[in-house]
């Protein structure tokens, strides 16, 4: 039998609050990934209102830039994007949800034996 040891100790917050904050904070475990997503996430917001207002370089810069910085993270952490995961859900693909460096032993899948 394989032991899977819990995941590595962070000073990221664990999930709380409502569901949508305790699921992205699951997903977003490791602190590279959880910085530059609160870097990127207000980046592309910041986004919307300078489109509006015609200052089309600034938004494009800021939009791209912001999305970058998250779709990096993801990388890091070891787990598919949000619009990926939902993408590939909706094409019957596999993704990976959580990274299984940062699930707990209990919430990882158990291999089964061939017998």
């Amino acid at each position: 039998m394989t032991h899977h040891a819990d995941p590595p100790k962070t000073w990221v917050p664990e999930p709380f609050g409502p569901r949508w904050l305790r699921n992205w904070l699951e997903r977003h475990r490791s602190p590279f990934s959880f910085c530059v997503h609160l870097i990127g996430i207000p980046m592309t917001v910041a986004a919307i209102p300078l489109l509006i207002l015609g200052a089309w370089g600034w938004a494009l810069g800021l939009f791209v830039g912001g999305y970058a910085l998250q779709f990096l993270g993801h990388a890091v952490e070891g787990n598919d994007a949000g619009e990926l995961v939902a993408l590939k859900r909706l094409l019957g693909r596999p993704y990976v949800a959580v990274s299984p460096r940062w699930q707990r032993s209990d919430e990882r899948p158990t291999a089964k034996s061939s017998q």
